[in-house]
């Protein structure tokens, strides 16, 4: 399936991220750990080419631990300071404020040189929409200082927020890019929720994710809806999942859409366990 969008509200946003880089010393990129890769905006590496960079892979607690610990060295190996963490629960949040610090040693130590002393590290909190920013920034502050929510476009504008002595963030709205050349990024990013369910075709999707979920984690379907995965194709196997779920409409038909909608909300809230759908492996 092929998945475009690009509001145009992103074309400003990224246009008042290229000033406010002037004004940072670290790039704080959040990517959803499930697809660390397909939820990185290339326009980013860009962006922050002359700045330290600290990678966070968030909602970790719902991608596989294994993978996200490969690609936390796949990260590592590309000079990226990285952090796991699950922003909700405050797993991994501990960790943050030490390597923001460990980012930033040589531009504390350069202005220690010059005379210039506690002046907080400025950084500045990018990503793509509904990887969690806003709420990765309420958890760190310990306040709400972000709106959050659970659909693309929340945050809007500009807002500093000062942490402690030691770290000012800049949040900034999630934008995504003009154009995937990849259509398997479009997908990952629609399976996550980075794009706006209204303008896809959620019973397409589905049956992507079906075909995804029988060939890289066989027995999760059947555990799941108590299915025989081999009995068929994703088509087949979302008339069972509409079947064994109850899935129905007037005159007694099987609903496919509510089946299929099914599918993807258990995916996105971990009930069928913790998934990556994108392995590091042969990246380069």
């Amino acid at each position: 399936m092929e998945v475009q969008w690009y509001p145009g509200h992103m074309t400003k946003a990224k246009r008042q991220m290229q000033e406010d880089i002037k004004l940072i010393d670290l790039v704080i990129e959040l990517v959803d750990a499930r697809i660390p890769l397909s939820s990185r905006n290339p326009d980013i590496d860009e962006l922050g080419r002359q700045k330290a960079r600290l990678i966070l892979m968030n909602k970790a607690d719902l991608a596989s631990r294994e993978q996200t610990r490969k690609w936390a060295e796949y990260f590592k190996e590309k000079g990226y300071f990285t952090v796991s963490l699950d922003s909700r629960s405050k797993a991994g949040m501990k960790a943050v404020g030490s390597v923001i610090l460990k980012a930033c040693q040589e531009k504390m130590e350069r202005d220690r040189r010059r005379g210039i002393k506690n002046r907080p590290v400025r950084a500045m909190v990018v990503g793509i929409p509904n990887v969690g920013k806003s709420t990765f920034i309420n958890t760190y502050a310990g306040r709400a200082c972000a709106k959050t929510g659970n659909k693309p476009g929340v945050t809007k504008g500009k807002q500093w927020i000062r942490l402690n002595k030691d770290v000012e963030l800049l949040d900034t709205p999630g934008i995504l890019w003009p154009k995937f050349e990849d259509q398997q990024v479009g997908l990952h990013l629609a399976l996550i929720g980075s794009i706006k369910d209204e303008i896809l075709n959620i019973d397409s999707l589905s049956l992507e994710l079906i075909g995804i979920l029988k060939e890289k984690y066989p027995g999760v379907l059947n555990e799941r809806y108590g299915l025989d995965e081999g009995a068929g194709d994703p088509a087949e196997l979302l008339i069972r999942i509409a079947e064994s779920r109850n899935c129905v409409k007037k005159g007694n038909e099987l609903d496919y859409s509510k089946a299929a909608a099914l599918v993807v909300e258990d995916f996105r809230s971990g009930r069928l366990g913790k998934i990556t759908l994108e392995f590091p492996e042969g990246q380069q």
